[in-house]
């Protein structure tokens, strides 16, 4: 397994990224290279402190960063010496499996796009998040990539979203939904309605719409929409699960009763709070690249990177690219005969 990671696009500097690189070296001898991408002079500097010394590990120089502000495709176009963009070219020449960066998505998503390329089939890539609840995960897509779609690419993401769910989650018959204002299967807009209509036609267990208080029920393990809804979903649950922790902070540090209480009942606060810990999931699949492409939180720290490696390799070693390839393959088979769409099979 080679993996070239983006080590410039961090809120905390290369050097974070680095010694989450290290630890997931330590943690699996699988991996053959590691490649770290960005600027050399800041990559040699880092190695020393964190007392890094691999033979796995090869240092490709980039000269320029993505940055949050700038616009990706234009950033991709004018900064050709990008650290997105040299490891998007690792991948996109066979010398790396798959890319992971802490940068700008819409960045990541462009060197996707344009470097990498789709896999053959696929009408667009989308972004996949994985949430936990209470004793397992859904995962989410589109998360945010591309905020209008047809009903045709949202049966795609189904079909992506799938793969992965049984792939990686383990869950043998993942249930497939479309997020909707209703559970019948009259209600929705135009874009719900006609993509309910595509999924039922393919070969997947698709369980029909599903509403908002769905998601934490465990009642559904892949959940599809456009990604203007799945963007608003993401933050609003990551908004409130910070707000929940505050206000339970708060509301246990009010009498010494309560401080009591929270004290016995530390053990399973830390619990949830692992249970619900971003870090542990590491980053964000984009699926439907001719190679695999993880977005890590800007904000990850060591752990975090040390995550999203180990799923990265372990997404790796289940080549679902070649199994999202078979199976969009034989959905546009079945598309084509519902769609006027141009389907390239």
């Amino acid at each position: 397994m080679r993996i070239a990671v983006d080590v410039m696009g961090g809120d905390h500097g290369c050097g974070v990224v680095i010694a989450g690189v290290k630890r997931a070296l330590e943690e699996n001898k699988d991996l053959e290279t590691i490649y770290l991408v960005g600027n050399k002079a800041d990559i040699h500097a880092a190695l020393p402190p964190r007392g890094f010394r691999d033979h796995r590990v090869r240092i490709i120089h980039a000269s320029e960063v993505v940055e949050m502000e700038d616009k990706p495709i234009v950033a991709l176009r004018k900064k050709k010496d990008s650290s997105i963009g040299r490891a998007a070219e690792l991948v996109s020449t066979g010398k790396a499996d798959a890319l992971i960066s802490l940068g700008n998505t819409g960045g990541i998503f462009a060197a996707g796009t344009f470097k990498i390329g789709r896999i053959p089939g696929v009408d667009r890539g989308c972004i996949a998040t994985v949430i936990p609840r209470h004793d397992s995960e859904f995962v989410l897509l589109d998360a945010g990539a591309n905020v209008e779609c047809k009903p045709f690419h949202l049966a795609q993401f189904a079909v992506m979203g799938n793969v992965y769910s049984r792939e990686i989650l383990k869950r043998k018959h993942p249930r497939v939904g479309i997020l909707s204002i209703g559970s019948e299967d009259s209600k929705g807009n135009d874009l719900t309605l006609d993509a309910f209509k595509l999924c039922k036609k393919l070969d997947l267990n698709f369980i029909g719409n599903v509403e908002g208080h769905d998601l934490f029920k465990d009642h559904v393990d892949v959940v599809i929409c456009d990604g203007f809804v799945g963007n608003i979903v993401l933050k609003t649950v990551e908004s409130l699960a910070i707000a929940m922790f505050s206000m339970l902070k708060r509301e246990l540090m009010h009498t010494t009763q309560r401080k009591l209480g929270a004290y016995l009942a530390k053990g399973a606060f830390h619990s949830i709070r692992r249970r619900m810990d971003p870090e542990v999931y590491g980053g964000a699949p984009l699926l439907g690249f001719n190679g695999l492409v993880f977005k890590a939180h800007g904000s990850a720290r060591e752990r975090a990177v040390t995550s999203v490696i180990r799923v990265t390799a372990n997404a790796v070693q289940h080549q679902i690219n070649k199994t999202i390839a078979r199976d969009i393959a034989a959905a546009n088979k079945i598309l084509a005969t519902e769609t006027s769409l141009p389907v390239n099979a």
